[in-house]
């Protein structure tokens, strides 16, 4: 689509069916000129209660909603919502159009749309983006899949998680942004940026400390509350800070024994209290326990019933207020809150389209735009975790004459992650009939890795092997010059790994096609980290997790050299499950209320394998590049209490390429840190060769700092620092001194 037609489709998703408005004196809050906070106190006045009770009760969607009883909450009428709710969508808060109040249309997100009866554009997925160590790269993608939501009629879409990869097998880590609260945070915050952009609301999730999917609705995640500011909770800290969502959406399982949606220590005390967070808490769907303790325990706005079987929200609310039992002022709080994000993020200022012009205007959508926005993205995340002898990239230089193709339909499509984030592709599911089903159908997006490389490499003989028979895989590879096996593992929402090993028989094809070929590739699409029993045995691996909707183009592009691979892993790859805190996750999905003890505190990830001497199979920051680099120049400076590292990148290749700089710090012992390092800052720099790029990192003081859970301070120690500049975790390059005397703070003092 032309970009002037774009622009009108913009234009017309920013302006349809604006509410007819009364004169400004009438409607005093829909004057732009004022502050969100004073138009939301002028709206707030006008309202009634009943309209205050609409606005923190929300409704699912699809069957769900059949049983909803026009009795549940005062004001709506059940068959009203039903035909006004986006089929396959997310969720729905009716409106007030005496206030000029839109309703909110919420759609599943993390990487694009999720809509079953709507095809949509994928972004890799979010562990596979933070792997660009980039937020310009996230915050583009977020760009693009808000305004492909508002396009579609949303107005809230429930992207951004931030929840560290505490679990390797947690089926959900491929939604996620790593290992380390920095990354996460940075990463995170740049899609949130992106969404919001579109004049929409987007969530933070799921908080918090929501590190397994078996037993989620009925797991105590134990951890002490120092640990848990310095690492999980740090996440979300520096990720609203960094982004302002509009909500944050509380998680299914407990905190130290009490359920996440109506924790007053996190929720009432932590995020609104200490961090002074102004948006609103929203349940995810189902996660409702109370009313009173809900309410009173920092819930906004009960969500996606019914999910929840009571509408804890609805009459059972009113009747609390009624009795004193919930304060009238705390209902008005949750109304202050949702408001303030409507009018901040500008979803009251740019109302939606009726269904009938967002439908028309989402047939405008440029989806090859699109998909290249996604496929850039790809291109800057994959990593390239190893490469003997050069065997990548696969240029016409040295042109291999016959290359076979092997497994995970290759020759067809690339995988996504399942559960709500998953996007249902332009064109369909290239590879249907797979996994439990229903909403856990496995989705192949349809971009060929194969047919890519050929064209790419046209004068090259492509053969492919479906890799399902060892002997066959073998009998491929040995008649090839080159052998690139594609290897996967699906994870999804609700469903942990059952184990780091991929399925099947995938490993016994890998080391079958590398005594056949001396130039095995392997290719990995996975959630996270899996085991590589062969990975000594193969040439290259090339780490593309779940690339999105131009994936297979993104591969063949870095395995041609088109594109110098630039990624670096967001978490880290382990040489056995015995190096992990849990070798497997605890619990089960179904039963007695159980806890999982997170002993580690914050020693999340590479901290884990540092304190413990583990050496990974690959470490956390690794990733390899078709040029080289020289990291150097390191120099730390402190003025004012604000520590600032600076240092040079010399390409010293001879190809284009793009380095990321990471500054790790690591404190004397009576600091009393969690790991012997800590990353405190990154910067991602594309040279040509020759070129030498600077770069200056500025620290923030929280992540040189413990936490005094009895004056809810943070305190810097005083002593000899040591600042690390590294290629990756285990790759330290560069150190230098830093002298830092004794200092305390909160987080409320940070943000004046």
């Amino acid at each position: 689509m032309h970009a002037s037609l774009l622009a009108t489709a913009v234009a017309l998703a920013l302006s349809a069916a604006a509410p007819t408005l009364l004169a400004a004196d009438a409607q005093p809050w829909m004057n732009k000129a004022r502050t969100s906070t004073q138009r939301t106190e002028l709206l707030l006045q006008a309202m009634t209660q009943e309209e205050k009770l609409l606005l923190v009760f929300g409704y699912a969607s699809g069957d769900q909603l059949a049983q909803v009883d026009a009795s549940v909450i005062p004001g709506v009428n059940a068959k009203e919502v039903i035909t006004k709710v986006i089929p396959g969508s997310a969720g729905y808060i009716p409106g007030i159009p005496r206030l000029g109040l839109p309703a909110q249309f919420q759609a599943d997100a993390s990487i694009g749309v999720r809509n079953p009866y709507l095809e949509r554009t994928s972004l890799p997925s979010s562990l596979a983006t933070a792997a660009s160590w980039d937020s310009r790269v996230t915050e583009a993608g977020g760009r693009m899949i808000g305004l492909e939501a508002r396009l579609s009629g949303f107005n809230i879409m429930l992207a951004g998680g931030v929840n560290l990869a505490r679990e390797a097998q947690n089926g959900r880590n491929f939604e996620y942004t790593g290992e380390d609260p920095l990354l996460a945070a940075e990463m995170g915050a740049g899609l949130i940026r992106g969404v919001q952009a579109n004049h929409i609301i987007s969530t933070v999730k799921h908080y918090l400390i929501n590190a397994q999917e078996t037993g989620r609705n009925i797991v105590s995640a134990q951890i002490s509350e120092p640990a848990l500011r310095m690492s999980d909770a740090l996440a979300f800290e520096l990720a609203i800070e960094k982004s302002s969502p509009g909500s944050v959406m509380c998680s299914y399982n407990r905190i130290n024994d009490v359920y996440a949606c109506q924790n007053d220590k996190w929720q009432n005390q932590v995020l609104k209290r200490d961090w002074g967070y102004k948006g609103y808490v929203m349940s995810d769907w189902g996660a409702v326990h109370s009313t009173v303790q809900d309410a009173n325990g920092g819930l906004d706005q009960q969500s996606g019933f019914p999910f929840d079987k009571v509408a804890h929200f609805g009459k059972p609310l009113k009747e609390a207020i009624d009795d004193g039992s919930v304060p009238q002022a705390r209902l008005d709080d949750m109304v202050r809150r949702i408001l303030w994000a409507m009018f901040d993020k500008g979803v009251v200022d740019h109302p939606l389209g009726d269904a009938k012009t967002a439908g028309a205007i989402a047939n405008a959508i440029d989806y090859a735009a699109h998909a290249k926005i996604s496929q850039q993205a790809a291109e800057q995340s994959l990593v390239l975790l190893k490469n003997e002898a050069g065997v990548l990239p696969l240029s016409p230089d040295a042109m291999p004459k016959r290359v076979a193709i092997i497994g995970s339909y290759a020759d067809k499509a690339v995988l996504a992650g399942g559960g709500s984030a998953v996007v249902t592709p332009i064109g369909g599911n290239a590879v249907p009939g797979l996994g439990p089903g229903g909403w856990l159908t496995q989705v192949w997006q349809p971009s060929s890795p194969m047919k890519a490389l050929q064209k790419l490499l046209p004068a090259t003989q492509f053969a492919f092997d479906a890799g399902t028979d060892v002997a066959a895989a073998s009998k491929a590879a040995a008649a090839a010059d080159v052998a690139i096996v594609f290897v996967h593992q699906w994870t999804a929402e609700s469903l942990d790994a059952p184990s780091l090993s991929l399925d099947g028989n995938q490993d016994a094809v890998v080391s079958a096609v590398a005594k056949a070929n001396p130039n095995a590739v392997v290719v990995v699409e996975s959630g996270g980290a899996i085991l590589m029993p062969w990975a000594k045995d193969v040439k290259a691996i090339l780490a593309a997790f779940y690339p999105g909707a131009n994936g297979g183009e993104a591969i063949a592009r870095l395995l041609t050299g088109a594109v110098n691979p630039s990624g670096r892993l967001p978490l880290t790859f382990p040489a056995s499950t015995d190096q992990l805190v849990r070798p497997q996750i605890g619990g089960k999905s179904e039963g007695p209320l159980f806890t999982v003890r997170y002993t580690e505190g914050a020693a999340v990830g590479y901290k884990w394998f540092d304190l413990h001497g583990h050496k990974p199979l690959y470490a956390f920051g690794h990733g390899l590049s078709y040029t080289s680099f020289e990291l150097g120049g390191l120099a730390a400076s402190q003025a004012k209490g604000q520590v600032t590292v600076k240092f040079s990148v010399k390409n010293s290749g001879n190809r284009e390429g793009a380095s990321v700089g990471q500054v790790y710090v690591s404190a004397p012992q009576s600091a009393k840190w969690e790991a012997p390092r800590r990353l405190v800052g990154f910067d991602k720099l594309a040279l040509k060769p020759g070129q030498t790029g600077t770069s200056a990192v500025t620290i923030d003081p929280r992540l040189l700092a413990t936490f005094d859970e009895a004056t809810g301070e943070w305190v810097i120690a005083p002593g000899s620092y040591e600042v690390q500049l590294g290629a990756g975790s285990d790759d330290i390059r560069a150190t230098a001194k830093l002298s830092l005397t004794g200092r305390r703070f909160t987080s409320a003092q940070l943000r004046r």
